[in-house]
């Protein structure tokens, strides 16, 4: 498979679009629980945001698990304010494709959904996740907090010695502070539950994740 060098290079703020100062219309509510995606953190309840390649198939990973009560698909880490997603296709955006989730913790923890990511897709690839190609599906890690930042550090140690155990290369996702999210168009959100049959170009490296020995949010 050939990728040019540009289709793996994260664009410069100088050379990214411009966007637009309005929010784009997206979906109201959540297509399989009618939740309203723009609902508030309910009380007890946390966040966490993922990138791990096209959001069409990483959402349905988050929304099948037990404890999350809401998921939504949009663009952020970029430049391009309020990107469309013909514009983050181009990679001049700077934007990944990520899911944001609400989840019970008393249910779920986060160090389980930290599990859940890196065994869900191939977090070796740098800009790029199986056959889709740019920054757009680079491997991502955005932390609300303090303690989830420490935690999904503490968890790629973890993960990066059972893949060198496995004969696979270097960790490249970014662990960063939670950047803007910006929501996507109102097709992309449940892509997978309105198209059953749709494409999911995800897939984990069948290396299990050992958490669970410490490492906590």
């Amino acid at each position: 498979m050939f990728f040019t060098r540009k289709s793996m290079e994260m664009v410069t703020a100088d050379k990214a679009l411009p966007g637009r100062a309005e929010p784009l219309p997206t979906a109201e509510t959540h297509f399989l629980s009618g939740i309203p995606l723009k609902s508030p953190v309910p009380e007890g309840m946390e966040e966490a945001m993922f990138g791990m390649g096209c959001f069409w198939g990483v959402e349905r990973k988050f929304w099948q698990t037990p404890g999350v009560w809401l998921t939504m698909v949009g663009y952020a880490g970029g430049y391009t304010p309020n990107p469309t997603y013909k514009e983050t296709c181009t990679q001049l955006t700077g934007h990944n494709e990520v899911v944001r989730v609400i989840y019970d913790p008393a249910v779920i923890s986060y160090e389980g959904l930290l599990k859940l990511f890196w065994e869900g897709h191939d977090p070796t690839q740098g800009m790029r996740q199986g056959n889709d190609v740019g920054s757009t599906y680079r491997s991502g890690i955005y932390a609300y907090t303090d303690a989830q930042m420490a935690a999904a550090r503490a968890s790629k140690v973890v993960y990066e010695h059972a893949l060198k155990a496995a004969g696979m290369g270097p960790i490249t996702t970014e662990i960063l502070p939670v950047p803007v999210f910006y929501f996507a168009e109102d097709y992309h959100q449940q892509y997978l539950a309105k198209n059953p049959d749709g494409y999911c170009g995800i897939g984990g490296t069948g290396v299990t994740c050992p958490i669970g020995t410490g490492v906590r949010a």
